[in-house]
């Protein structure tokens, strides 16, 4: 059996919104599914569903700081956790040194095509951007 092996992408945005203001972006359904992807539900058990393109991902919050950062680690179809799960990981991040506000963006995934995640992030950020007026 071979072992598919996965991209981690990171990379930082320079976004002009406070943390208050960017945060639930990032953490609610409603927030995400208006940069994000198509739809965000959560279901019971705290397991939400990302929708992209007609496709359902089922993700659950492991790891959250409120007006700082959030991890989504990604289950598998059947809402089991897998061996070297996928996840995205936004934290949100200031230069002491300039004030100047970022969101560092971790998206560990099966998507190795370099261009492609640069591409899908840059046009992300670009209605996130709009959303907040950053």
């Amino acid at each position: 059996m071979t072992k598919a092996t996965k991209t981690k992408f990171v990379r930082e945005y320079p976004i002009n919104a406070s943390a208050k203001l960017l945060y639930p972006y990032l953490s609610t359904p409603s927030g995400l599914s208006q940069w994000f992807c198509d739809d965000v539900t959560v279901d019971e058990d705290k397991v939400y569903n990302f929708y992209w393109d007609g496709v359902n991902h089922f993700a659950e919050l492991t790891g959250f700081r409120s007006n700082r950062s959030i991890r989504f680690l990604f289950l598998n179809e059947r809402k089991m956790h897998v061996a070297d799960p996928s996840y995205v990981d936004f934290s949100i991040e200031s230069s002491e040194l300039t004030q100047e506000q970022f969101l560092k963006v971790t998206d560990y995934s099966d998507e190795e095509d370099q261009e492609e995640l640069d591409e899908m992030w840059d046009n992300l950020m670009q209605n996130l951007r709009e959303l907040v007026g950053g």
